[in-house]
């Protein structure tokens, strides 16, 4: 991979978070087009940076849950205004609701 290359899809987790989930303003902050990052990114890491900032986001949200984060603060932290879309993205994303990890995390059988 070429120096060019990798500076544009080196980014890490913490600054996923720190564009806030967002293409556009990765793109701006690596000073390349949302484009130019797609192609890049596509090339390097194998899917797009939109579903990569997704992943992120959730694989985050999986830890502060993990963690005993609530469903609200989880919520809150990866960046959803509403807990209620932030549990529906998440069980559509992760395949469980976020209540499922919580209670696997506390080793507590899940409820019929």
């Amino acid at each position: 991979m070429n120096k060019s290359l990798q500076k544009h899809v080196q980014i890490s987790p913490g600054l996923a978070r720190q564009n806030k989930w967002c293409v556009d303003v990765l793109a701006k902050q690596r000073g390349v087009s949302a484009r130019t990052l797609r192609r890049r990114f596509l090339k390097t890491v194998g899917i797009n940076p939109k579903q990569w900032l997704t992943d992120q986001r959730f694989k985050l949200a999986e830890e502060l849950l993990l963690m005993g984060a609530s469903v609200k603060e989880t919520a809150a932290q990866v960046g959803y205004q509403y807990s209620e879309t932030f549990s529906r993205e998440f069980k559509k994303h992760c395949g469980k609701c976020p209540f499922e990890v919580m209670q696997t995390a506390a080793g507590e059988p899940l409820p019929r």
